[in-house]
């Protein structure tokens, strides 16, 4: 599986699996993911660090911006085979600009690659949450990944069963091929814990960063690279994005 892929990802993935059999290097899945969207620098209605779950904005031109990027660099790598993405339209109008870049393929809207629902925390300033809901915010900060957020919100367990349910479904559909899904901060921050030997994962996903993840077998996952912005670094374009485990756009 891939979050958007490195520089020359098809080379670099065999080279880091040349001691995998060739019949499992022949059946492995290549899926590319993009969050661009992950930041308050991207919305026009984003001015403070808010956690706007399934809240559903736009992108501003900053964003697009961003998006232009991504897909530029996505058009000179091998090709794509399809591309699925969140129906949130900041993460479907990306998808749409890769499309443009790509080949024209039509983006295949899929519910599952959602944000996080926030419940009673979403679109309200991370700062005060603590002072506004601290039921919430205790919820938001908890280390109990089983634990929902107030008001109809989501447990981290919840987010990623439905994101790895979505993906393994796209992956077993597309083997051999190369696939880009555009999705959003929490829901790749469950896909990098997925990956990694703890389940957590510290750090920062910066808007429109390139992450390669491989699908093999049947549910097998590898993580590649994650937090590529190369393309984004001579340009201006760079944001800052999702700090994990904390809040999410």
């Amino acid at each position: 599986m891939i979050i958007v892929s490195s520089f020359s990802a098809i080379e670099d993935d065999k080279n880091n699996f040349l001691i995998a059999s060739p019949s499992v290097i022949a059946d492995l899945n290549k899926i590319l993911f993009d969050d661009v969207v992950a930041n308050d620098d991207l919305t026009d209605l984003l001015h403070h660090a808010l956690p706007w779950g399934q809240v559903d904005i736009e992108l501003n031109e900053t964003g697009r911006q961003q998006a232009v990027a991504v897909a530029n660099r996505l058009s000179r790598e091998p090709k794509i085979s399809a591309i699925y993405s969140s129906d949130l339209q900041r993460a479907f109008e990306t998808a749409q600009i890769i499309a443009v870049k790509c080949g024209g393929l039509e983006v295949v809207k899929d519910l599952d690659l959602r944000e996080r629902h926030m419940g009673d925390l979403q679109g309200h300033p991370y700062r005060e949450l603590a002072t506004t809901n601290p039921i919430g915010y205790e919820a938001l900060e908890s280390k109990n990944d089983d634990r929902e957020l107030p008001g109809g919100g989501e447990s981290f367990v919840q987010l990623f069963e439905r994101c790895k349910s979505a993906l393994l479904k796209i992956g077993r559909k597309h083997k051999g091929e190369r696939v880009v899904v555009v999705t959003h901060g929490a829901s790749i921050e469950t896909l990098y814990r997925w990956a990694n030997a703890t389940g957590r994962y510290k750090g920062k996903i910066d808007n429109a960063s390139i992450a390669v993840f491989r699908l093999y077998g049947e549910d097998k996952w590898t993580l590649n690279m994650k937090g590529d912005v190369s393309h984004l670094c001579h340009n201006g374009f760079l944001q800052p994005g999702f700090e994990g485990d904390t809040t999410t756009t």
